[in-house]
């Protein structure tokens, strides 16, 4: 249905060491959910023009082998979970068909004061999306 996101490591994003420093692994999550979002017809743009704000809650990251400058990463995006106020999604991260990284991320639903929201209320179309997509439905 979606394509996963393609992420190629920037010398910047390296340390001392020549690894991949873990803090990028964040924004790398963040760019492959922005892109999954887009795919399935509801990114970011279009949710904020909606009133709608999905904030992380939090992260959890799994670390299995490091990469280095120019390596290309592989982030394929699911959603794992999804209610009227919350929506996880599973990030993994390959390089060269091994798996580097695990993740997830917890975000919930607020309007643009930040107050909290149902999803299914304020946006029954995108509620449905999501939970048509989540890995538990399938």
């Amino acid at each position: 249905m979606y394509k996963p996101y393609l992420h190629r490591v920037q010398y910047y994003e390296t340390d001392r060491m020549g690894v991949t420093h873990h803090s990028n692994y964040l924004r790398f999550m963040e760019e492959a959910r922005v892109d999954f979002l887009e795919q399935i017809g509801y990114g970011y743009q279009r949710m904020e023009k909606e009133g709608l704000v999905s904030p992380v809650v939090s992260v959890n990251l799994q670390f299995k082998k490091p990469t280095t400058f120019y390596d290309q990463l592989l982030i394929d995006v699911e959603v794992k979970d999804v209610s009227v106020v919350k929506l996880e999604i599973a990030y993994t991260i390959t390089c060269n068909g091994e798996v580097v990284c695990t993740a997830t991320s917890v975000h919930c639903f607020v309007d643009e004061e930040g107050r909290p929201i149902s999803l299914k209320r304020k946006n029954v179309e995108l509620y449905n999306l999501l939970l048509s997509l989540c890995e538990k439905n399938r």
